[in-house]
């Protein structure tokens, strides 16, 4: 019997976890995070405990990569509806009918957000990356000739915007107060780029 190489099992190491991650993803994303535990994401995954902390380590590692992943989906669902073209404003504007889509498979996401922010103790690690993953994006929606610092700041200052926009449409669903925050946040972002044309 021929033993397989340590290439080939490594390859097959890697399509198993990416194999475990997808399974575990999708029942986070249809049952969210309040009972989520190991077991549970076992059962998703057809397997055990034991396989998820050999492929993960800790179950908060798993949650860790398994939320990566969903929030990049939102991401890349805002930036395609952002699209090349248009002012900085326009493109920002454009991200909001992906962000506030009713994707109750990336709903888990402002669920994460919120238990950060209930218990931090115990959940501040599903949003430890968030901001950095959310910015980088924003930054490329900026003119190119803008400095660094310029574009970091001002996707930060539309992240933390979008951020609440976000929470307050999913508490509220006040349309007339998102629109509002919507033409502001337009309007700040117009001047902004009038400002850069002329320094």
């Amino acid at each position: 019997m021929t033993q397989a190489s340590p290439a080939g099992a490594n390859a097959r190491g890697r399509a198993r976890r990416e194999a475990l991650l997808t399974a575990v993803t999708a029942d986070l994303a249809a049952n969210g995070l309040v009972d989520f535990s190991m077991r549970r994401a076992a059962r998703a995954a057809g397997t055990t405990h034991k396989v998820l902390i050999y492929h993960f380590q800790t179950s908060e590692l798993l949650l860790e990569e398994a939320m990566r992943r969903l929030r990049m989906r939102r991401i890349e669902g805002a930036l395609t509806g952002a699209g090349a073209g248009g002012t900085l404003a326009e493109r920002v504007r454009a991200l909001w009918p992906s962000l506030a889509a009713d994707d109750t498979g990336l709903r888990v996401i402002d669920q994460a957000i919120g238990l950060a922010m209930y218990d931090p103790q115990r959940y501040v690690h599903l949003a430890a990356d968030a901001s950095d993953l959310y910015v980088g994006p924003l930054v490329s929606l900026c003119p190119p000739d803008w400095r660094a610092e310029r574009k970091r700041q001002v996707a930060e200052m539309v992240m933390a915007t979008m951020r609440g926009f976000l929470m307050e449409w999913r508490t509220t669903r006040d349309e007339s107060r998102i629109e509002a925050g919507l033409a502001a946040l337009t309007r700040a972002l117009d001047s902004e780029e009038a400002r850069a044309d002329h320094e």
